[in-house]
């Protein structure tokens, strides 16, 4: 076990297998002195743990250090590794209090990306899509739902950024869950319903937040088919097929079905 100065006001603390050759709890007790001493006189403790250590990071979490991220490539005599990063501040909630407990859950559960889109439809009943900017294919107007806030919300935040129109997220239609793909990581797609309108005078009042968006069109079943990847297209049939009511439709990649999950 050592425990040095980083940085004024920051330490670092490590240990080796001398330490989890102890067994869990006694290594959780050792590290936790350690991080608790460190922090009578540095206002941050640190640990960098290997990615494929997992007793290690239970170690570190129990010891109430909280998950920051993910230190990629160190450079080690094997070769490049990533670590764990861990940190404790002076002042956060002990993790023995409700508060602090949860912080330190929240701090490395699993967190799951989420997106919001809007099925916007005109009185011929086709279907509004956006060309992008950083992708060929056509898509649904929406995007990323930001850190605590709602999807529903966000949904509609996104039209407007996007697009400069106010159109409220209505009944929930789908929930389409996305495999990894691609190096992105899995995330959960909401499609919300955004109405029927007046085709042309909605196009007119379009405003494209340049940056993103290339085009817009209300495209038939065909098009959406000829125009955005293969899982999107099912995702509008999915959207589209649930228009009349009941509960939310399940999909996975735009299938239905669990364990429907291929690209």
């Amino acid at each position: 076990m050592s425990v040095t100065t980083l940085s004024p006001g920051v330490a670092h603390v490590a240990w080796g297998s001398s330490v989890t050759d102890l067994g869990w709890s006694a290594a959780v007790g050792l590290v936790r002195t350690a991080v608790e001493t460190a922090l009578g006189d540095h206002a941050r403790v640190e640990a960098r743990v290997r990615a494929d250590d997992a007793l290690g990071q239970r170690v570190a979490t129990w010891s109430g250090l909280r998950r920051e991220g993910v230190l990629r490539g160190i450079p080690l005599p094997e070769g490049p590794v990533d670590h764990v990063l861990y940190a404790r501040l002076a002042d956060d909630v002990p993790a023995d209090a409700p508060e602090g407990f949860r912080a330190l859950l929240n701090s490395f559960l699993p967190r799951k990306r989420a997106i919001g889109q809007m099925l916007v439809r005109d009185r011929e009943g086709r279907v509004l899509l956006c060309q992008l900017t950083y992708k060929r294919d056509w898509d649904l107007p929406g995007g990323v739902v930001e850190v605590n806030e709602s999807p529903q919300l966000a949904t509609a935040r996104e039209v407007r950024e996007e697009l400069a129109l106010e159109i409220p997220a209505g009944r929930l239609l789908l929930t389409d869950w996305l495999p990894p793909w691609s190096g992105w990581d899995d995330a959960v797609t909401l499609v919300f319903d955004g109405g029927v309108h007046d085709g042309d005078d909605l196009v007119a009042r379009v405003v494209k937040e340049e940056k993103e968006i290339k085009g817009i069109a209300f495209c038939t079943p065909e098009e959406v088919l000829e125009r955005c990847a293969d899982f999107t297209a099912r995702r509008v049939v999915a959207a589209l097929e649930n228009l009349g009511g009941g509960a939310p439709a399940y999909t996975e990649s735009g299938r239905h079905g669990v364990g429907s999950s291929e690209g």
